[in-house]
């Protein structure tokens, strides 16, 4: 259910919904974008697994595919269930099957425009565009069971947003400043606002090697705080040792992180689903949170 709409979507074979998958692809590939109906229609098909969406009077709204080698494509959504959340909703139920598969990752080649769409749910670009079916396309990954690369500001601002939005009550945050680029991206900004306002018990912690750096630059994310102030704590490290420190990290309590060796750079390694690494990250923020010194002075800026 996304608002008053209404849909159901379903793991589903070709030899049951083939027809109406079909019918969807064409509408949107052939019809829509002008794609050729042979570059279309592949021959794959019988050997993927689908997925169907169906609005609540049974009619296929939505169809997207999972081919055997892990690759999702074929997602396509009719126009007037667009931004309702069908395309979201069917993209799970493919990661779901993956992951039931056995795989360790699932990649796809999403046209430009869709870019933002896969990479808000984890995904991250890999390698340079190309042009296929008379479309621009970027290929992006996501992995299930090792860490991902992040090597630029996009694939940063993505993975954040999506740790931000998978915590369930809890954020540990090491930045040197608030990280200008980062946690100023609307995107973040979003993210960190629904999870504070969206669930009760919500705890975001931030440890800053320089809180007068995040201050002096008017971070929005002070501003976010300083109207929630029961959700976000802020402390400065003190101690030598935690201030000679190089990396940068966001944890989550879902088992998800984002892991930069040296914080003043975008590039490291990310994980939905790396509980291991996850808990080492947050066992190791929990002692220099305690020893840092409290920042009151970020509570009240005038912003």
């Amino acid at each position: 259910m996304s608002g008053t709409s209404i849909f159901r979507v379903d793991i589903v074979g070709w030899d049951d919904a083939g027809a109406a998958l079909s019918g969807v692809r064409s509408a949107v590939f052939v019809d829509e974008l002008g794609i050729a109906a042979e570059l279309e229609n592949d021959g794959q098909d019988a050997r993927c697994w689908h997925v169907q969406a169906r609005d609540q009077h049974g009619c296929t709204i939505g169809a997207g595919r999972l081919d055997p080698d892990g690759r999702i494509g074929r997602m396509a959504v009719l126009p007037a269930w667009r931004d309702r959340g069908v395309g979201n909703a069917m993209l799970q139920a493919l990661l779901r099957q993956a992951r039931s598969a056995g795989r360790g990752d699932v990649f796809l080649h999403a046209q430009v425009d869709a870019a933002p769409f896969y990479q808000r749910n984890g995904f991250t670009a890999e390698g340079p565009r190309f042009t296929e079916a008379g479309i621009t396309h970027q290929t992006m990954r996501l992995a299930f069971d090792h860490a991902q690369s992040i090597s630029d500001r996009e694939g940063a601002v993505a993975i954040t947003s999506v740790l931000v939005a998978s915590a369930r009550r809890r954020l540990r945050i090491l930045t040197r400043a608030l990280d200008p680029g980062l946690y100023d991206d609307p995107r973040v900004l979003a993210a960190l606002r629904s999870l504070a306002t969206g669930t009760s018990g919500v705890e975001v912690q931030v440890l800053l090697f320089d809180a007068g750096a995040a201050q002096r630059a008017h971070s929005p994310l002070l501003a976010l705080a300083q109207r929630l102030p029961s959700v976000f704590a802020f402390r400065e490290l003190e101690d030598p040792v935690d201030r000679a420190r190089a990396d940068a990290f966001i944890v989550n309590d879902a088992g998800g992180y984002y892991h930069r060796g040296l914080g003043h750079r975008f590039d490291g390694e990310a994980q939905r689903e790396g509980a291991g690494r996850a808990r080492q990250l947050a066992e190791a923020f929990d002692p220099v949170w305690e020893r840092s010194r409290p920042c009151g002075e970020l509570r009240a800026l005038g912003l």
